[in-house]
């Protein structure tokens, strides 16, 4: 398999899961600051996947797939030994989806507006003020718990890639200690580190 990624970006949960069920894959990294997006041997990113933007998984049969929720539940069934998704069909499944489209809705794209260099100082503060509200959501919801669903799934590893958004943008946690030592368990994963190190975040 080939991930074409961008560093840091939300790329970076599919990165952490390829990582994590111990998948062969390979890597090439999607420059978005020029246009048309593409890798640095010339590759277009839109000539693999119209959509133009990352993730996008190649298979090893040719199929390309993309959509990060998607993905992650892909990767997951291909390494069920890992437990990084529930049983398809089980509740336990169902919370799972619950949670990836909550973070894809309310926390990946609610972050959208604080990267646009052109956003009013208004949009940017109702950005912040949901964001609020979906954090304290968050640390609500983990309690005593470890990860969102109790054990480290692929929610998790999309959740810790949002939420580290936080620090390029300088938006404080503190108000949320509960996030903060979320991040930090979620960074100590040997496999987090590796994903980390392969895309020259650490």
């Amino acid at each position: 398999m080939k991930l074409y990624y961008a560093p840091g970006a939300c790329s970076l949960a599919t990165h952490i899961v390829l990582a994590e069920a111990g998948l062969k894959y390979d890597l090439e990294a999607i420059d978005l600051r020029v246009s048309p997006h593409q890798t640095k041997t010339g590759v277009i990113l839109t000539d693999i996947a119209p959509k133009g933007y990352v993730p996008v998984l190649v298979l090893d049969d040719g199929e390309v797939l993309t959509e990060g929720a998607a993905i992650l539940q892909y990767l997951a069934d291909q390494a069920t030994d890992k437990h990084l998704a529930p049983a398809n069909g089980s509740m336990a499944r169902y919370r799972l989806q619950e949670w990836l489209n909550f973070i894809a809705t309310e926390i990946h794209k609610g972050f959208g507006v604080l990267w646009q260099p052109g956003s009013s100082a208004e949009l940017k503060q109702g950005a912040l003020e949901r964001l609020s509200q979906r954090f304290s959501y968050i640390e609500q919801q983990l309690g005593q718990q470890s990860f969102v669903l109790g054990e480290f799934s692929v929610a998790d590893a999309y959740l810790f890639t949002c939420l580290s958004w936080t620090r390029p943008l300088k938006i404080s946690l503190q108000a949320w200690p509960g996030l903060v030592s979320y991040l930090e368990r979620v960074a100590a994963r040997p496999a987090v580190q590796v994903a980390l190190r392969e895309e020259g975040l650490i």
